[in-house]
């Protein structure tokens, strides 16, 4: 007898092979890697723009905060001689002049302001400080100031100049501006940022009284461009050397105020 063999055809079997699977999941591994750089990537440049922007914004209001105490500063001499200087002590990372004050002042409308320039912990800030004037019995340098707040930080060099007019008739730039007969015309302010050296707020310089026109900032500039501005309230400021004597023989002692 012979046997029928039935051929039985069975439907394909469909799926993926391990080389398939393998070959996906490292694609989507990529997609996913890539995906995080991205987002990564954009809130990286996200908290960077927002902290040049809020750096930007603190360096605008330190501005404005020294532009109207500089404006203020007051004509205030240490004695009644001649020769006797002004209350106003300027270094390259100081500050300390008279100024005209708010509510908290002294009983004249007047309080002492500081700018110092101090390294924390390898960053630089410029501090304010502030105390009232009492009047000429108070001595200047003996003045204890208070309420210290940071207008500037970071890793900047901070640095001040100041400017008078020299014997040849122009403006002349001094890192230091101590035992003048009057207060400085102009004081520039000069902020580096010391990774690349730039200068972060060129050509920042305030007048004081208000009797010096910002056009005399020029390098180079004559005498001749204070006519330009507002009616000076105190003679042109003239720099004299540091070692010159600063009192005549029967002066009041320093803190009278003329």
């Amino acid at each position: 007898m012979t046997s029928v063999r039935r051929r039985v055809d069975r439907p394909a079997e469909h799926g993926f092979t391990l080389i398939e699977v393998l070959a996906a999941l490292a694609i989507g591994a990529a997609v996913i890697a890539g995906t995080a750089a991205l987002i990564h990537n954009v809130a990286l440049n996200f908290d960077r723009g927002t902290g040049l922007a809020g750096k930007t914004d603190q360096l605008l209001l330190a501005v404005e905060r020294i532009a109207a105490d500089l404006g203020s500063a007051r004509q205030v001499p240490l004695g009644r001689g001649v020769k006797t200087g002004a209350a106003f002590v300027g270094a390259p990372g100081q500050l300390k002049f008279i100024a005209a004050g708010g509510p908290a002042s002294g009983p004249q409308g007047e309080e002492v302001v500081s700018l110092t320039v101090e390294d924390v912990d390898g960053a630089a800030r410029l501090i304010r400080r502030r105390a009232p004037w009492l009047g000429p019995r108070t001595l200047f340098e003996s003045v204890a100031l208070r309420d210290p707040i940071e207008l500037i930080e970071g890793q900047v060099d901070i640095s001040f100049a100041f400017a008078g007019v020299g014997t040849d008739g122009h403006l002349t730039w001094s890192d230091s501006w101590r035992g003048q007969p009057l207060l400085p015309l102009m004081v520039r302010l000069t902020i580096r940022d010391r990774a690349s050296g730039a200068e972060l707020l060129p050509g920042t310089e305030f007048a004081l009284h208000a009797g010096a026109p910002i056009g005399c900032a020029r390098a180079g500039a004559s005498a001749d461009c204070l006519k330009g501005g507002a009616p000076e309230q105190t003679p042109p400021a003239k720099v004299r050397p540091n070692n010159e004597p600063t009192n005549e023989p029967g002066n009041e002692p320093a803190g009278a105020r003329g």
